[in-house]
């Protein structure tokens, strides 16, 4: 089956992952330089070559429930090196998306999408990091999403060490101007920083 065959019988998944992405799939020849020049393709099960090649041949199931799009740390790397210009990254990004709300995810997959949702949304309320905001909010959450009293109180030892190093903050600091940093994420939503 050829590439452009097997992407033409594509599911659902491949559109919305290309969408996301803004890149399209059956560009990559599966040179293998995304995978070569990966600093985390060592611990992944599926490299990005390995998961756009997934996609290629409609096996969206497989691509979704990969656990190398979930070792990725977008580094963007992978998009750089493509000799065709895909954004690897993108669709490493856009197939955890994908994965986290169809409900194909593990519980640390979905504690991983709830720091990121947390770290967001107190960037956006504070203008930068106050981190026992974020802290506090990401173990909540994962608390009443998961019931899990070990994972909650597991970092708690931390913070006095980390306080004695200065590297935690009890009080943080809004930005001066947070209507710049309101305008910026306002942008990102709509899209219009493409």
């Amino acid at each position: 089956m050829s590439v452009t065959t097997a992407v033409s019988a594509r599911s659902d998944v491949i559109p919305q992952v290309e969408s996301l992405a803004h890149t399209r799939i059956r560009d990559c020849y599966q040179c293998g330089k995304c995978t070569a020049g990966c600093p985390m393709a060592a611990g992944m099960d599926s490299g990005p070559t390995r998961l756009i090649r997934l996609l290629q041949l409609g096996q969206t199931g497989k691509a979704l429930g990969a656990q190398g799009m979930w070792q990725c740390v977008s580094c963007q790397t992978c998009s750089t090196r493509c000799p065709k210009s895909v954004d690897c990254a993108g669709i490493m990004d856009a197939l955890r998306q994908l994965s986290f709300e169809r409900g194909v995810t593990t519980p640390e997959q979905q504690r991983t999408v709830l720091f990121q949702k947390a770290f967001l949304a107190n960037i956006r309320r504070n203008g930068r990091l106050n981190e026992l905001e974020l802290i506090g909010e990401f173990k909540l959450t994962t608390f009443v999403s998961g019931r899990s009293v070990s994972f909650l109180l597991k970092d708690a030892t931390l913070a006095p060490e980390l306080m004695k190093r200065k590297k935690f903050h009890l009080v943080g600091e809004k930005a001066r101007d947070r209507a710049v940093v309101a305008r910026i994420f306002a942008r990102c939503m709509d899209g219009s920083h493409l």
